[in-house]
């Protein structure tokens, strides 16, 4: 199986780190702290990059211990479990999304707010097109793109910080007291988007050379430039346009180019602004589909994202899922930057959050585990700091009129993620599919005909015949929907093996069996039934299964199961769902006729694929013989 290419070297890791943190907070914040603190906001900017420098050090500290794709994910899956760290990964997917729809905003605003909003997303989705395909070429080529946007943005800043440093003017922060200080912690709320990404350089983990050394330094390092260059600009900022006019600044690096170059520099910045901005864009596009990558590898998410290209080395079906999404979000998220900005903050605090609290947790667990770096007062200090984080929602709440209804539209897109998770884990766990069975087993004896309705019963039947005195293995017996048509085709004189996982199927199953009057069917309840063949079946003459094989745990070991108790050209049928809904992905090998085939042939069978449609799904039909020749099957 192809894996990720260790490419990333610490002087490119850290300008990506530095390039993914800064975002559009430092284009736009500025203004915004202005206008919630004055001159004040000067205070909230060293207090959240001091707190900020802690934080990137516990992140530090996280990523030595586990260097990979997962970050946050990963992270809490160590210290919480499969539920808690599938809803942190989950909210790290929204909050990116969101992310990438409020870059796209900002930099829109940037480059020409007047411009016609078919050409603002027309220009959007070809550079976003142009960073997945980037994307998918290797991380060689996004890290070039990557480093060349880092150095735009830095260079930019640097543009504005030093001429501003010669000519700033003291007297326009005096007074520098104008507003309480609760208006200072409100500002912190508002700037703190400038220092979000931290989870991004960890995404890169297993790509980067030594990671347990370069991830931890690369956060530090980064978060410390960073925080350096962010003060020096809201000093120089707040000495060059008075805070009151500042404050009101929709562009605020074009107007101080304006003041420090004229007309040509507002035009040059303005583009320059634009390309850093989407070159956020371009690192979370870059980033985010390795966190896909690890919910993909722990079956918590679309299992085809867990495929690595062979020859570029990059998860190309998790590339491809983003691509599709962030569009989406592009053409749809051309709204408010402030709004998205609420909409996004208070969620990432509360995943930072739940990050923090893991590293005390670890603490406790596992404190014997490899750590290439040590955050101080590992214990206390993330506590200190999650308090501080939700004082900020909270005061966010209390003074904000729209702040409640925006948390609650951002928790729900956290609980939309809840169904999702019972859903695949239905699909993959076995103890879930043993509950859901028993659960729902009345249901899908009542919605038997809606479920495999009898014409596709009768379809299943006609593609073999010549059942009398046959011995039948069914393998996932259900409620005996398909039983009972086996039962009357083998005859008293057969013998039916009805195989299945839930207890509560196979009751109902009994009854109606005992109703019928067929003796000539044994009921063996298996709990490891989506992993093998029960032992005590030895010969049969046709296998059928309706419905199990997208929950085989072991595909091969099943079918070879299944070939060591046919006779040469013994028959097999297996149905499955597919297609659910229109809209729900495959599970991975069932994606293709050609994959299915070249799995039931690897395994001794010559079989045929055939696909029969639905009105809610569809179905595919794998018929053919055991054969250990390669011929097709008739």
């Amino acid at each position: 199986m192809a894996e990720l290419e260790k490419t990333l070297s610490f002087p490119i890791l850290l300008l990506i780190t530095i390039n993914s943190i800064m975002g559009t907070g430092i284009f736009f914040l500025p203004a915004l702290g202005a206008k919630e603190a004055g001159p004040m906001s000067i205070i909230s900017w060293i207090g959240l990059s001091l707190i900020s420098i802690y934080i990137a050090m516990c992140f530090a500290e996280l990523a030595s211990m586990f260097p990979k794709s997962g970050g946050t994910y990963e992270f809490c899956k160590q210290a919480y479990g499969s539920f808690p760290s599938f809803l942190v990964g989950w909210a790290t997917l929204i909050v990116g999304n969101i992310t990438i729809a409020m870059l796209v905003v900002g930099a829109i605003r940037y480059l020409n707010p007047a411009l016609p909003n078919v050409f603002k997303i027309g220009i959007s989705l070809m550079f976003i097109l142009l960073f997945n395909f980037l994307t998918y070429k290797g991380m060689e080529t996004s890290a070039v793109m990557l480093t060349a946007f880092a150095i735009i943005t830095i260079g930019s800043l640097l543009g504005l910080i030093i001429p501003g440093l010669r000519v700033m003017d003291f007297n326009n922060m005096v007074p520098f007291f104008t507003h309480s200080f609760s208006k200072v912690f409100i500002a912190i709320f508002f700037i703190a988007e400038t220092f979000f990404g931290w989870e991004t350089a960890t995404f890169l983990s297993e790509e980067t050379k030594d990671p347990r050394k370069n991830i931890p330094k690369a956060l530090i390092y980064g978060t410390v430039i960073i925080a350096i260059m962010c003060i020096l600009f809201v000093v120089t900022s707040l000495g060059v346009i008075p805070w009151q006019t500042f404050g009101l600044s929709q562009v605020p690096l074009a107007d101080l180019a304006g003041v420090h170059y004229g007309p040509v520099g507002v035009q040059a910045f303005t583009i320059l602004v634009y390309l850093s901005i989407i070159g956020s864009v371009a690192g979370w596009i870059v980033s985010a589909p390795r966190l896909i990558l690890a919910l993909a590898r722990d079956k918590l998410f679309i299992s085809q994202c867990a495929e690595i290209h062979p020859i570029n080395q990059t998860p190309h079906n998790a590339i491809l899922f983003q691509t599709i999404l962030t569009s989406i979000l592009v053409i749809l998220g051309s709204g408010s930057y402030e709004t998205l900005l609420e909409l996004l903050l208070p969620l990432a605090l509360i995943i930072y959050a739940a990050t923090l609290f893991s590293m005390v947790i670890l603490r406790y667990t596992k404190p014997e585990l490899e750590r290439g770096f040590k955050a101080p007062f590992g214990k206390i200090g993330p506590i200190l700091v999650i308090l501080f984080l939700f004082g900020l929602i909270v005061a966010w709440v209390l003074n904000s009129h729209a702040a409640l209804q925006i948390f609650k539209i951002g928790l729900s897109f956290i609980l939309f993620g809840v169904p999702i998770y019972f859903l695949l884990l239905f699909y993959y766990d076995p103890d879930a599919i043993i509950k859901m069975t028993n659960y729902f087993a009345f249901l899908h004896l009542w919605l038997e005909n809606v479920l495999l309705p009898k014409s596709v019963r009768r379809d299943i039947l006609a593609h073999f015949q010549d059942f009398e005195r046959k011995k039948i293995l069914e393998y996932g017996a259900g409620v005996g929907t398909f039983t009972l048509h086996l039962a009357e085709a083998v005859g008293p004189e057969g013998k039916i093996y009805a195989t299945d996982i839930s207890e509560k199927n196979l009751g109902l199953l009994k009854k109606r069996l005992d109703k019928k009057g067929h003796s000539h069917v044994e009921l063996i309840h298996d709990e490891h039934h989506v992993s093998r063949i029960h032992p005590s079946i030895k010969t049969v003459d046709m296998i059928f299964s309706i419905g199990m094989m997208g929950y085989m745990q072991d595909v091969k070991k099943i079918l070879q199961d299944m070939r060591d108790i046919l006779p040469e050209n013994g028959r097999i049928m297996m149905v499955e769902y597919i297609d659910f809904f229109w809209i729900l992905p495959n599970i991975s090998w069932l994606s293709s006729n050609d994959r299915i085939e070249k799995l039931f042939r690897e395994c001794g069978f010559s079989v045929n694929v055939k696909k029969k449609k639905g009105s809610l799904w569809n179905y595919v039909m794998v018929y053919g013989i055991k054969s250990d020749k390669d011929i097709p099957f008739i």
